[in-house]
């Protein structure tokens, strides 16, 4: 039933006051690897391309493209956390952006309706992938990989392979077009979200228990967890955001087709896994699974501006993942280097006489 481990692997304040600053350094690095390579990618591109990539014109870009994946792999994190996998976040946003877009050209309805429509279809999403993992007791990636599938069916059977095009209301299309500040709207979108939940899963009960669901899960039920509640509760978040993301892919394309969102479900997937080798590897965490975005849209934004071919963003998105995973071990290697040796007990140190 567990198709993701929730263990964190961040040294802990103990165990770096035990370390000599070398140690503490090799024992960092790994925990921070991802973003320091990050922050390495944004200097060293900076300086190959001094006129197209430090430029604010390629800051929008980035945030613009990316805010989407971003919402995407931070809705797939929140199952993560107790120890579950959701793909209905990429199969999701397929029928998502066509419904939003169908409802308002083809049925009439007013944007804020269709807004409220398809959030709530997405919450419902996530309940029924909900009650399929616990009720049912199917895995959650054959769960979420078959209702995934039924949706995507849905779209193409609604549009035939066929575009759904038609006059969208500006409101509607700036949801996502909007830029307060020369910035993206949809940047802000991602910046509010990420603070939501980094409070909510770092200093509220709700955020303990699904970490410890995804640690252990007896180990959370014997502590009195209700843990068939909190992943239900998991998969309803993951649709919300999931849903959220569709509008926006919507507002953004303004046409629907059944071609367009299955290519968010991997850079998704992989920024979230990223999320969970740096900040707090082990398990996933909202900055680290924003630093897993950034260092994708970084590294992808350089090289294409440098005249990379089409398939280099899946290249660099499959090799930063098998580094990210390395760093992860790295770290786990040396936290269990560092953890000290087990005194003896007083029953093992000295032998009952006549023994």
């Amino acid at each position: 039933m567990q198709s993701v481990k929730s263990t964190a692997l961040e040294p802990t304040a103990v165990e770096l006051e035990t370390m000599s600053t070398g140690q503490k350094i090799a024992r960092l690095i790994p925990v921070y690897g991802l973003l320091i390579f990050t922050v390495l990618l944004i200097v060293i591109f900076s300086i190959l391309l001094p006129n197209t990539f430090p430029t604010m014109l390629n800051l929008r870009s980035i945030l613009g493209d990316k805010a989407i994946i971003a919402i995407l792999s931070l809705a797939a994190m929140i199952p993560m956390a107790a120890g579950r996998i959701d793909l209905t976040v990429g199969y999701g946003i397929v029928l998502w952006h066509i419904l939003a877009i169908a409802l308002q050209t083809n049925v009439g309805l007013p944007w804020p309706a269709v807004v409220v429509i398809v959030l709530l279809a997405g919450c419902f999403l996530g309940l029924l992938n909900g009650l399929l993992v616990e009720i049912a007791r199917i895995d959650s990636f054959i769960a979420t990989l078959g209702t995934g599938t039924v949706l995507y069916a849905i779209a193409l059977w609604y549009t035939e392979g066929r575009q759904i095009v038609g006059m969208l209301p500006p409101g509607f299309t700036g949801l996502y077009t909007w830029q307060p500040f020369g910035i993206p709207v949809v940047a802000f979108y991602v910046l509010v979200i990420s603070l939501v939940m980094w409070i909510v899963m770092e200093y509220t009960p709700i955020g303990r228990c699904l970490y410890a669901i995804g640690a252990n899960p007896r180990a959370a039920e014997l502590n009195g967890i209700p843990n068939r509640r909190f992943i239900i509760g998991a998969f309803v978040a993951a649709g919300l955001l999931g849903a959220l993301a569709g509008l926006l892919l919507a507002a953004r394309l303004r046409i629907g087709q059944a071609s367009v969102g299955l290519e968010y479900l991997l850079p998704a997937l992989v920024g979230a896994f990223l999320g969970s080798t740096t900040i707090r590897p082990g398990r996933v965490n909202v900055w680290g699974t924003i630093v897993g975005v950034a260092i994708l849209a970084v590294g992808i934004s350089g090289i294409q501006q440098f005249g990379g071919a089409f398939y280099i963003e899946p290249l660099f998105n499959g090799v930063t993942l098998l580094i990210a995973i390395g760093l992860a071990g790295y770290a786990q290697k040396r936290r269990g280097l560092a953890k000290p040796a087990a005194a003896p007990s007083p029953s093992n140190a000295h032998p009952p006489a006549g023994g």
